[in-house]
């Protein structure tokens, strides 16, 4: 007898994470990973049985947590974006945040013996090589994803039309609250909606199929249309008369402010959005919809299936989030990895670079094990005390807790972490700290430490640079 797959849907809160959870919960044993679950269950005795859905509380910025969290696991949907702060202090964009978050997951993902990663990411325009921040980001995650060995299968959809799913909200707020629009000219840009049923479909029969395995697969809708299109049928299912004049002069930076203005979503969450539709997004190809049959749903027949929906729950998804309790730090930065060195490398280095660029402002003790003590000039006590991880570090990630120093308050839910690990096929290295909680009052941190971190990580940055500049140049010598 064949044993049903335990399947894991990290992004489970999600509008296509709930719709997938309803969907495959009939007939698989569910783990719902996110930040926000009522529960905590990580041992391999506590996974559901078929037709159940187990929660499990999962912060993905934290590899242990997730390789807890994917223990028995042997499916792995992710369906994960970072466009929202996690911390009171997020220093770094949410391109790079999506990085260690993919990496994380990656990671996991092989310990736990994972077969198969299914990853719902964007439509990706042909030989485009100035790609936005947030289609980027969607291509370096499905990159790293793929990093650690595990089979990946890549579904890249365009707008998904589906009750709660933030491009598609969009674009009902704004033809339901504006009669008369100005259009810019990216609304002219045609793009290849596919209603949030099919896609739902589509991760379905991904599910374990070993054909599917390191395959990559445009999906769409049968329609294929412009933004002014859309904005259009959209007020013809609402129902609505709308007038639309295009304006060569509204810039994406002020049409993401009336978006706002308008809608009142998330500018977070806008920004990336508006920023990619200078880009067409159509699938060139939809091998895998043909394959099985599955044309799509006409895009108005979509948005009147999704109206019908949202009347139940008005807005829900973007009501305004409680404040974070928590005055923690969240900063990831991205620097140059030098030729022939690793994430190991650097994390060494840092600490006798530092007293250096300082000229002994700053000491930095490091012991044999590893462990670094980080003074001021003329100052007794530490202001940082780091705890080399040898369990949970490698060549490839070097882990160094925060475990005080005149500089740290202890954080009330977690252990603070730096760390150095290399990415994107080693090109990058990416310097993180988490759940740092200072000492110093919150506004007095920001105008000061906080800033400080980023301009010294920014020279380090620098020195990196040149040091990658002049061994590349030593090695093309060496080889000639």
């Amino acid at each position: 007898m064949v044993k049903t797959p335990v399947v894991a849907i990290a992004g489970a809160n999600g509008f296509v994470g709930k719709a997938l959870i309803q969907a495959l919960s009939a007939n698989y044993p569910v783990v719902a990973l996110g930040r926000s679950m009522d529960e905590k269950t990580h041992a391999e005795d506590q996974l559901p049985a078929v037709g159940k859905v187990t929660k499990r509380k999962c912060d993905l910025f934290s590899l242990l947590e997730v390789e807890q969290a994917l223990t028995g696991v042997e499916i792995a949907y992710y369906l994960v974006h970072s466009m929202i702060p996690s911390a009171k202090l997020t220093q770094g964009n949410f391109v790079d945040m999506d990085l260690i978050l993919a990496d994380n997951f990656s990671r996991a993902a092989e310990k736990a013996g994972v077969r198969q990663i299914i990853y719902l990411t964007g439509l990706l325009p042909p030989n485009s090589p100035d790609l936005s921040e947030h289609l980027q980001s969607r291509w370096e995650v499905e990159q790293t994803l793929a990093a650690h060995h595990v089979p990946v299968t890549a579904l890249r959809a365009g707008l998904i039309v589906g009750a709660g799913g933030s491009s598609f909200d969009m674009l009902i707020r704004l033809v339901q609250r504006l009669p008369a629009m100005l259009l810019p000219r990216w609304t002219a840009t045609m793009t290849h909606p596919i209603d949030l049923e099919d896609v739902i479909n589509l991760l379905k029969y991904c599910l374990d199929r070993k054909e599917t395995f390191r395959h990559v697969f445009e999906i769409g809708g049968p329609d294929i249309m412009s933004y002014k299109d859309m904005l259009s049928k959209t007020a013809e299912a609402l129902g609505v008369k709308r007038r639309f004049f295009p304006v060569p002069i509204l810039s994406p930076r002020l049409s993401r402010l009336w978006i706002r203005l308008i809608t009142g979503l998330p500018l977070a969450l806008i920004s990336p959005l508006v920023e990619s539709l200078r880009h067409p997004m159509i699938a060139t190809t939809r091998n895998l919809q043909e394959k099985i049959g599955q044309p799509g749903i006409p895009f108005i027949e979509s948005v009147r299936k999704a109206v019908i929906l949202e009347k139940d729950e008005p807005e829900k998804q973007y009501k305004k989030r409680p404040p974070l309790v928590d005055k923690d730090v969240r900063s990831v930065q991205r620097l140059t990895l030098p030729a022939s060195k690793d994430a190991r490398w650097v994390g060494k280095f840092y600490a006798q670079w530092l007293p250096e660029f300082f000229h002994s402002l700053i000491r930095v003790n490091v012991d044999h094990d590893g462990n670094c003590d980080f003074y001021g000039w003329g100052i007794k006590k530490p202001l940082l005390v780091l705890s080399y991880s040898h369990e949970r570090s490698t060549k490839d990630r070097s882990l160094f807790y925060i475990d005080g120093g005149l500089l740290v308050k202890p954080h009330p839910h977690h252990r603070g972490r730096l760390e150095f690990r290399q990415v994107l096929n080693d090109k990058c290295v990416l310097v993180a700290i988490h759940d740092f909680s200072p000492t110093l009052p919150w506004y007095i941190y920001n105008a000061t430490q906080a800033l400080l971190h980023l301009w010294v990580m920014k020279q380090f940055g620098k020195h990196l640079k040149y040091l990658d500049t002049l061994i590349s140049e030593q090695q093309a010598v060496t080889s000639r």
